[in-house]
């Protein structure tokens, strides 16, 4: 798996995340919603809990990718 992310473009990764990570844009961004809804203690519902996985998705895929991009640049300086 960890492959498959090393091979995934950065600009395919950020354009997920901005595209679906944010979707809809108005009034406001699912994701800002959810995280809102989760601080509050209020993501219980079973479609909310959905949306949250569907828009969070990218932007766990595109810090992933950053982490093990980091990993990888510090185990080649001997970091």
């Amino acid at each position: 798996m960890g492959a498959l992310i090393d091979r995934l473009s950065w600009e395919l990764a950020f354009l997920l995340a901005v595209t679906l990570g944010l979707a809809p844009f108005l009034p406001e961004p699912h994701i800002w919603q959810k995280l809102q809804m989760l601080a509050a203690g209020t993501l219980s519902r079973p479609l909310d809990i959905f949306d949250f996985t569907m828009h969070g998705l990218p932007w766990l895929l595109l810090v992933t990718k950053a982490a093990r991009a980091l990993f990888r640049q510090n185990s080649a300086s001997g970091g």
